[in-house]
């Protein structure tokens, strides 16, 4: 087994302890057999998850349901009274529903397999005083690292040596920008997103180079430790799951204390103890919904199938409804909420502003004065002499470029200068056109000691261009250009409000100055701009909300849902984001941040979540706090995520939702649903499938246990009063797995009720079967119960034929359960709006259509073909039975509207 070191704090140590505790050299790297050593001790470089369950193993647990308990125990006493017949249908039931269950499982699984394709990738390291490109699963402690801009870094790194080096770590932090490095020793109790001379696995180079040492690889990394943390904990159970085990928990001691029951009365009236046994079968397999199991997976699986068509996948089949119960959605804001792509939005020049439209690094967009608050048209020819010498000096101070693939666009170096190419273009300026007239001479790169960057062009004149820090800048200059392009003095005082209006919208704001050089200078140093800048403007970026997630955040507060945002960025860029999206507790964005909530006591945190809509600056652990505090309130919490310091929350909540394309390894395994388009606007369609799929699950109960209810009160009032069984163990299996199946699967396919998003969740602490259920499905089981007995009694006594009597009692009951059915279906509801001439057209369902024909087809076949006569014990009918047994149709009819009016069956559970 792989060990690993046991980790000192790294960033505290300066560089020789680090490079001493690790035995290795800084110059030289290690040796081929230390290599091979420490390979052998540490193991591979690469995350290890725990193996997913044998299939065996899932089959198996197929199995491990209350209600299938019982049938399993009834077949094996039936094969070991000889009864083979019997024995053989009650565990084909049971295979039956363990096949649908691993079968729709094991698609789940293997559509999140496709997703998670290995990534290989490789590191420049130094080893005997060579410089090699490896696989990064080829590193070990001590290996030395050289990183270069567009690295993926490999391992956990002490840094060494950086220049200019800047790294993204918003997978690991939820920064949004690339932090700057250094090599400098840091206190012990520095947070990790301000440890600057470390460099974490996942994360990439965005800028310059640098060199470090392996301090940690495979599971001891960051990375690593959160994904063991996220496996240690118990995947939680889902509202679904937990009250369907209430509910089966309760009719399981309610059947074995009716069955017990019924087979002591018998006895004790000198009935023998076999036919008192079939008596206690058939009342037990009577009272088990055989068919609820097989038609939870089948409607779950199919709410699993629609989501796929739609750009989400589940995992596990009870997370759809999960969703679709959810009262709270925690979401992750860089690159869930956000594009994760730096866009300038507001310039400040002159004394005015202009607002620039479009999102991400796209040059579509328009670039306009604000006046009286509002953008006016976009500039259709020439540019005001100070906008366009802001934007050329954020284009050619600028170390990076822009790379178009199909229809989209990325960044090639830093985020931030990315966005000011994008703004440039989208004034018509192009990076390579003015290169080309001014070609560059000379540069000095930024270093976090001076805060800017400058450039120097050729031309006439030549100029020097610099952007940076406004604090750096503004001392260096003097003068600024007005509106017309002539010299003016600084109003220092204007600039520093206009700096304060950007950073209360949670702008990040550069400034920008251009000086003249001289005719013939070559290069330039520090001493060339300390003094004679002449400020050109402020350019004010942030990374935007997605204009689809704000329209979905809009979605699920209608629909009741809270929306609260956690991230690791700071608290006023959050604060800015949560407000362009609407994301407030009443009319306000109460936003806190993680130090607050470490100095909170338990009651203080609870008010805080509860109150809270941002959470800014936070780490992975208080992520993780957050949503257990929700859910002791009560709440049923989705989180939404990407980076692995969103992984343990993913999995702790009651739905983790991932991104599938630019998620990390890390979340997607994390998390319950994935997000195939990144689009956070897709969890509007999950949550409008969840409570479709809770709806419709919610009909096929009522439309499943009333049958039951009637079965298992035949059965016990006819032992009680030593008549005759009207329906035997057999045919009742038949009736609750064949004939409910074939007719409940088709309300699966329903598609959603008018309005469903605009009521409130359910409450979470309802019960699987509330009051309002519950009186229908007793009203229903009355009817049942008077049906099959008064049928049974009185075909019995007109015909002298108990098997003929039997078959009419069934074939009666399913007559009056096609009126159900279309009672409590959109098909049917559609029907009586046409008829009442409320409607112009029928709703289309071919599904329930087709199954109510399989369903009569199927009970012809149960009452006139010879071969169900002897294995269910039935007779067929003549016309005039049958003919007969369609009349309780009319009465069913009047009842179901009677049940209606107890419970509506559109109404979402309320």
């Amino acid at each position: 087994m792989p060990v690993q070191l046991s980790l000192p704090l790294y960033h505290q140590l300066s560089q020789p302890e680090v490079i001493e505790y690790l035995t290795s050299d800084g110059s030289a790297g290690l040796s081929a057999e230390e290599v091979a050593s420490r390979y052998e001790k540490y193991g591979p470089n690469e995350l290890r998850f725990k193996p997913g369950k044998p299939a065996w193993l899932r089959f198996l647990q197929q199995f491990h349901q209350p209600l299938l308990y019982i049938l399993l125990l009834a077949g094996t006493i039936k094969a070991f009274l000889g009864s083979w017949t019997n024995a053989s249908v009650i565990w084909g039931v049971t295979l039956i529903n363990a096949i649908i269950g691993y079968v729709q499982e094991a698609k789940a699984e293997g559509a999140i397999a496709s997703l998670a394709k290995a990534v290989t990738t490789e590191a420049t390291v130094l080893r005997e005083g060579q410089t090699l490109r490896i696989p990064s699963r080829d590193l070990v402690p001590g290996d030395i690292v050289l990183l270069a801009s567009g690295d993926k870094v490999p391992a956990d790194l002490r840094l060494l040596k950086v220049r200019n080096l800047q790294v993204d770590e918003s997978a690991l932090t939820g920064e949004s920008l690339p932090g700057s490095k250094a090599i400098e020793p840091l206190p012990g109790d520095t947070p990790l997103a301000e440890r600057t001379n470390m460099a974490y696995a996942g994360s990439f180079v965005t800028f310059g180079q640098g060199k470090g040492i392996v301090v940690s690889t495979a599971n001891a990394t960051e990375v690593g430790q959160i994904s063991q943390s996220m496996e240690s904990r118990v995947s939680l159970s889902t509202p679904l799951t937990r009250k369907f085990a209430q509910f089966s928990r309760t009719l399981l001691y309610a059947i074995l204390t009716l069955a017990t029951l019924t087979f002591a009365i018998g006895l004790g009236r000198g009935k023998s103890w076999i036919d008192m046994f079939e008596a206690a079968v058939a009342l037990a397999v009577s009272a088990i919904p055989e068919g609820l199991p097989a038609v939870v997976t089948i409607t779950l699986a199919i709410g699993v199938n629609r989501m796929a068509r739609r750009h989400a996948i589940i995992r596990k089949l009870p997370a759809v409804e999960a969703l679709g119960s959810a009262t709270v959605i925690c979401s992750d804001k860089t690159g869930t909420l956000t594009e994760n792509q730096m866009t300038v939005q507001s310039i400040y020049t002159e004394g005015q502003y202009y607002a620039v439209s479009g999102g991400g690094y796209s040059p579509k967009g328009e670039i306009s004065l604000i006046t009286d608050g509002n953008p006016g048209s976009p500039f259709a020819e020439e540019l005001p002499p100070a906008l366009g010498d802001c934007l050329v000096a954020g284009l050619l101070c600028n170390d990076s470029g822009l790379k178009q693939t199909g229809e989209d666009w990325s960044v090639v170096g830093d985020p931030t200068e990315g966005a000011l190419i994008a703004a440039a273009a989208k004034a018509g300026l192009s990076q390579l056109g003015l290169l080309s007239l001014t070609p560059r001479l000379d540069a000095i790169p930024f270093e976090s000691e001076y805060q800017y960057m400058a450039t120097l062009h050729d031309g006439i004149p030549r100029l020097i261009y610099v952007k940076g820090s406004v604090e750096s800048l503004m001392r260096r200059c003097s003068q600024m250009i007005d509106r017309y392009g002539q010299m003016t003095a600084l109003n220092a005082e204007q600039i520093e409000q206009a700096v304060e209006t950007m950073a209360e919208q949670g702008l990040r704001v550069l400034a920008f100055a251009k000086k003249a050089a001289a005719t013939h200078q070559h290069s330039i140093d520090h001493e060339d701009i300390e003094t004679g800048l002449v400020f050109l403007g402020l350019q004010g970026m942030i990374d935007p909300p997605r204009p689809e997630a704000i329209a979905a955040v809009h979605a699920c507060q209608t629909a009741g849902i809270r929306v609260k945002m956690i991230t690791g960025d700071h608290l006023v860029t959050a604060r800015a984001i949560a407000e362009r999206m609407g994301i407030k507790t009443a009319a306000q964005v109460l936003a806190f941040e993680g130090k607050q909530l470490a100095q909170m006591d338990n009651h203080q945190l609870a008010q805080a979540v509860e109150d809270g809509s941002v959470f800014a600056r936070v780490a992975p652990t208080q992520k993780l706090q957050l949503v257990e505090v929700l859910q002791s309130q009560g709440e049923i919490v989705a989180m939404t995520g990407d980076g692995v310091n969103d992984a343990p929350a993913l999995k702790q909540a009651d739905i983790g939702i991932a991104m599938g394309k630019g998620g990390t390894e890390v979340a997607r395994e994390s998390a319950d649903m994935l997000l195939t388009d990144d689009n956070f606007a897709s969890i509007k369609a999950a949550v409008e499938e969840g409570r479709t799929v809770y709806q419709n699950l919610r009909k096929a109960i009522s439309f499943l246990l009333p049958v039951n209810g009637g079965e298992s009160m035949t059965i016990l009032i006819s032992t009680l009063l030593a008549r005759d069984l009207p329906i035997l163990s057999l045919q009742v299996l038949w009736l609750n797995m064949i004939n409910s199946v074939t007719m409940t699967v088709p309300l699966a396919f329903e598609a959603k009720s008018p309005g469903i998003m605009q009521s409130p969740p359910r409450n979470p602490n309802e019960p699987l079967i509330t009051k309002k259920l519950l009186r229908r499905i007793l009203a229903v089981s009355l009817f049942n119960w008077i049906l099959i007995f008064g049928m049974f009694e009185w075909a019995k006594s007109t015909t002298g034929d108990i098997a003929v009597a039997r078959t009419m009692a069934i074939q009666s009951l399913v007559a009056a359960r096609v009126i159900y059915l279309l009672s409590i279906s959109q098909l049917g509801m559609s029907l009586v709006n046409y008829l009442r001439r409320q409607s112009t057209s029928i709703t289309n369902a071919p599904i329930l259509i087709l199954g109510i024909v399989a369903a009569v087809a199927l009970q012809i076949l149960f009452s006139q073909w010879g071969v169900m006569n002897s294995l269910f014990a039935t007779a067929p009918l003549t016309g005039h039975q049958w003919l007969i047994c369609l009349l309780p149709m009319l009465l069913m009819v009047f009842w179901a509207i009677f049940a209606n009016v107890i419970d509506p069956p559109h109404c979402h559970g309320k």
